[in-house]
């Protein structure tokens, strides 16, 4: 067996493309794995093609061998799109290997310690602020809206939820780095009007959920530590599951975590035990965050046992298709530290039959496939029927915006 083919794909998500990279065999054999990234996606297309040449001809099985082999070519630039590249290889290789063999790729790292994960439903009002009028998702014009869609979750099963700084109006507005006019300025200091915003939010939603749901706020990379800081604090008495903030330095993370109740999730732009290693022997946080299609599944496995030995429980990032939830859901069930995983439910029609067999869920939770591999492929029909980047409407950013939107936007 051969590796005869390497290429990335990508697919419309609506707002996002979808970035797959297919690897075939010269005897049929197709495995897939998921590297999307929103905002660089050529970048991402360019480094698998990069590393093409030193892939075609060998043998797929040896996976740990051909992640190496592409490491000590790409070492002088480790992290960034050639990094998310190399985990989409690799997450192909691995789903070639489990197909020879007729097993799930978790059954190569030790079989699974469990059949379901619980999941919390992402961008809880994130996207139909956002994107309502693509989706056709109800909007959010005032708080009343936002409790009404707190009852949804619950109702539809879910028991934790993760919002962004979502304000009702219309139109709403979420606030993301650098595309927040008069809040998310490079000063990274948040203002008492967004310290308010916040905790109607976020006690909007605790009303509406009760006590017994967990409750999650991403701030993303929008403040520096005394700000993050101040709205940890300020979430205190909403008996958070976690702020979710992003900080390259583990001292300014500890810091947060030392000076607060809430729990603190971060490192999801992490990649490769090297760069979370130092977060780790600090206990800078009280949940780690792993991106599996930006990782690659075994670097995903080694960083989840080094934060078990550290007595720190991971969270999957996993904001993409199926097929990505499929990659985090194998992740987490060879793991012995796993919090929660990470879905998002409000979502373009046809991410469903963009996977030949899409991932069950229900009353919260994921279920296990068992089929070979990840348990799905790509549909390639519907992938070529929603081509990236598409025509007129359909050519959106990640922001919901056009790049002229984008430029004629007040500056933060």
């Amino acid at each position: 067996m051969k590796i005869a083919r390497v290429e990335a794909l990508h697919c419309d998500g609506g707002w996002r493309p979808w970035t797959f990279v297919r690897v075939e065999t010269d005897d049929g054999l197709v495995g897939w794995g998921e590297c999307s990234d929103n905002r660089s996606p050529h970048g991402i297309a360019g480094s698998v093609q990069d590393l093409t040449p030193l892939l075609i001809g060998q043998d797929p099985r040896p996976v740990e061998r051909l992640y190496w082999d592409m490491l000590r070519a790409t070492r002088q630039n480790l992290g960034g799109v050639t990094h998310k590249a190399m985990a989409g290889i690799e997450l192909a290789l691995w789903d070639i290997k489990a197909k020879a063999l007729g097993v799930p790729v978790y059954e190569l790292f030790g079989g699974p310690l469990r059949d379901r994960m619980r999941l919390y439903w992402s961008h809880c009002g994130t996207t139909r602020a956002r994107l309502g009028h693509v989706l056709g998702t109800p909007p959010l014009r005032s708080y009343a809206d936002i409790t009404a869609l707190g009852k949804e979750v619950v109702a539809r099963g879910f028991t934790a939820l993760k919002t962004n700084m979502v304000i009702p109006g219309d139109p709403a507005t979420v606030y993301f780095p650098g595309f927040a006019s008069g809040i998310n300025s490079t000063d990274g200091a948040p203002t008492v009007e967004i310290l308010d915003a916040i905790e109607r939010l976020i006690g909007t939603f605790r009303d509406a959920v009760g006590p017994k749901v967990g409750l999650c706020l991403d701030l993303n990379y929008n403040f520096r530590t005394e700000g993050a800081l101040r709205i940890a604090k300020l979430l205190e008495p909403f008996d958070m599951q976690w702020v979710e903030y992003d900080n390259w330095d583990p001292q300014a993370l500890l810091q947060i975590k030392e000076s607060t109740s809430t729990r603190l999730a971060s490192c999801e732009s992490l990649v490769t035990t090297r760069q979370y290693r130092p977060f780790l022997e600090l206990h800078a946080v009280d949940v780690a965050i792993i991106d599996v299609p930006w990782n690659g599944f075994s670097q995903g496995v080694q960083i989840g046992r080094m934060a078990e030995a550290y007595e720190i429980n991971i969270a999957p990032h996993n904001y993409y298709s199926h097929l990505a939830d499929l990659h985090s859901l194998h992740l987490c069930a060879v793991l012995p530290n796993v919090r929660i995983m990470e879905i998002d439910i409000d979502d373009v029609a046809w991410k469903a039959d963009l996977v030949t067999k899409p991932p069950v869920v229900k009353d919260g939770h994921i279920f296990l496939p068992d089929g070979p591999g990840w348990g799905a492929d790509i549909n390639e029909e519907v992938l070529r029927a929603h081509p990236w980047p598409g025509v007129g409407e359909r050519a959106r950013s990640f922001y919901g915006m056009s790049p002229e939107q984008m430029r004629a936007r007040p500056a933060g």
